[in-house]
């Protein structure tokens, strides 16, 4: 018999700040575009809708930590945002995620979904997983509204936790060299983390070195606004929103030379990308950023990661299940 057409889709989301919650609302958004319900979720609490998980009529969308419930789950597309790193997350949580992409793997009514080539690489060429699609993140659509020319753009800018595998506290040194280089400029660090008082006690108070602690989206674009480069250390980044959202916004983007970032468009390398050096080398990193300062900044299309677009791709996989 024929499962039944889908009437609703149930996301697993994470923390507040967090891109898992970020990614679950935008999808969300994108199908009740397509005209249909959705419900974003705590990933725990999945755990207490057995009979959603068992309805057919509802496409599941669970992110890392709800992934164990899809063993009793029908019709269940499972993602993974990126792949376990033991140097960040200890090898307890790598061998429990690695875990639940197996189990991912070997439930019949589920499918394996990476947000990036990159990510379905490792993790079928290292781990030895079935991935059965790369679906890249959608950007939120507050990320698509046109942005106005002529506003004066003065800061490099960082977005993101502030803990070690995101390495501000190497990119740091290579802006404030560049920093001291040009008086107009302003560094913008967004975010909080466990890094955040190191971080900021090598700014030394530099009243042109702004933390702002994480904020909310509004207050993000509107200093991707102001800012010449947006500024990546994460060389393991899964596929890189934050570019995305940057670039959205006329940002010309700095990022390492490595990760899911370069899938973004290879083509404007040397444009509005620019690689920073795998070694993250303060004079040759700062070298990279004044090449970056003198590209025009620019609109670039995103429609291509609008949430409807990538929420069709979702349902389309999940029609086939």
């Amino acid at each position: 018999m024929c499962d039944p057409p889908i009437r609703k889709v149930l996301l697993t989301g994470g923390f507040r700040y967090g891109g898992v919650q970020a990614f679950a609302q935008a999808l969300a958004d994108g199908f009740e575009t397509l005209g249909y319900s959705s419900e974003v979720i705590p990933p725990l609490a999945i755990f207490r809708r057995l009979h959603e998980l068992r309805d057919p009529s509802v496409l599941k969308i669970l992110g890392t930590q709800a992934i164990f419930a899809a063993p009793f789950a029908r019709r269940t597309i499972c993602v993974a945002c990126g792949f376990p790193r033991p140097d960040a997350q200890g090898w307890a949580r790598t061998l429990g995620i690695l875990v639940s992409y197996k189990i991912a793997n070997l439930s019949r009514s589920c499918r394996l979904v990476a947000v990036s080539k990159y990510v379905a690489a490792h993790l079928s060429g290292i781990h030895n997983l079935r991935i059965d699609a790369a679906i890249c993140n959608p950007v939120q659509t507050a990320f698509t509204t046109p942005w106005k020319e002529g506003v004066e753009r003065t800061y490099l800018t960082y977005v993101g936790r502030l803990i070690p595998a995101k390495n501000v506290h190497r990119l740091l040194p290579a802006m404030l060299q560049v920093l001291d280089e040009d008086p107009r400029l302003c560094i913008c660090i967004v975010g909080d983390g466990s890094q955040r008082k190191v971080i900021e006690a090598m700014a030394q108070g530099n009243p042109r070195v702004e933390f702002t602690g994480n904020i909310e989206s509004a207050a993000v674009i509107e200093r991707l606004r102001q800012t010449r480069v947006f500024v990546s250390g994460n060389e393991m980044e899964p596929f890189g929103i934050t570019y995305l959202e940057a670039l959205s916004q006329g940002c010309i983007v700095a990022m390492p030379a490595c990760g899911g970032g370069l899938e973004i468009d290879l083509g404007e390398i040397g444009h509005c990308i620019h690689l920073l050096p795998l070694s993250f080398d303060t004079n040759a990193m700062a070298a990279v950023l004044r090449q970056a300062l003198k590209v025009d900044n620019a609109p670039y299309d995103v429609s291509a990661y609008r949430d409807d677009n990538v929420a069709t791709k979702y349902l389309d996989l999940g029609k086939q299940i």
